[in-house]
Formats: structure tokens, sequence, C-alpha cells
């Protein structure tokens, strides 16, 4: 999966409360005169910023996953016709029954079929495997 700047823009901004936090600790030691060694700071600090760089780089991945609710997340999904689509019946998809109406023509109880699109509550779909229709 390719990455942008802008991704890692996001992964930065994610990495400012981070930082204000560090900072906001390193002013309380300076504050209370707590002695830190600079060659302790220096490491605990590149300890710190790998540990969050890492935790903060597997988020990339998550701003192009695809969507799963919603009308964008049903695209794509494929079941089962229920009841015969002449063009509209009842089609099964993830355990559930939904109203459908076939764009490609009619479609066989038992024919497995994709979701191409969301009209409201009535899924359109058309037989598994074949390009839709433009």
């Amino acid at each position: 999966m390719k990455t942008t700047a802008r991704d890692w823009l996001k992964v930065l901004v994610l990495l400012l409360d981070e930082a204000a936090v560090v900072a906001l600790l390193l002013l309380a030691l300076w504050f209370f005169h707590v002695p830190i060694p600079l060659s302790v700071a220096i490491v605990l600090a590149l300890l710190l910023g790998v540990l969050i760089f890492i935790i903060h780089r597997a988020v990339i991945p998550s701003f192009r996953a695809r969507q799963v609710t919603g009308r964008e997340g049903m695209i794509g999904l494929e079941g089962k016709v229920i009841e015969p689509l002449a063009p509209k019946g009842v089609v099964r998809i993830e355990g559930e029954y939904w109203r459908a109406k076939s764009v490609d023509g009619d479609i066989a109880a038992g024919e497995n079929v994709e979701v191409v699109g969301l009209n409201k509550l009535i899924l359109e779909v058309r037989h598994k495997g074949r390009s839709s229709k433009s």
C-alpha cells in the first residue's frame, strides 16, 4: 500500500499529543530540579520516539481501509437469491434478508449475486462474476 505525504502529516499530527506530554514531563522535572544526565535523556527520548512512531505507523493503513458500514459497506458483498429476482425479489447477504432488484435480467433462486448499488433499502444486484452494464 502506497503512503503519501498526507498520510505522514496525519501521523505527525497524531504524535503532537505525545510530544506535548513529554514536554510537560521534562518541564516538571526541570521545575523540581531533578537531574537527568544528557545521555540518559537522549536514549529515553529516542526509544520513546521510536515506540510512538511504530504505534502510529500501524495507523496509516486504516486511513485507506474500505468502509464497512452504510451504503459503501454494502457494495461488493456477495449473497444468494432466496426469492427469484424478476426483476425484484429477496436475497440473503451475510445472514440478513434484503429486498433486491436485478440489474442484469432475471435471476433464479439459489444463484449467487453481488451487490452493485443501493436504492433506499432495495439492493441492486447482478449475477456474481459479471461486469456491470453501462
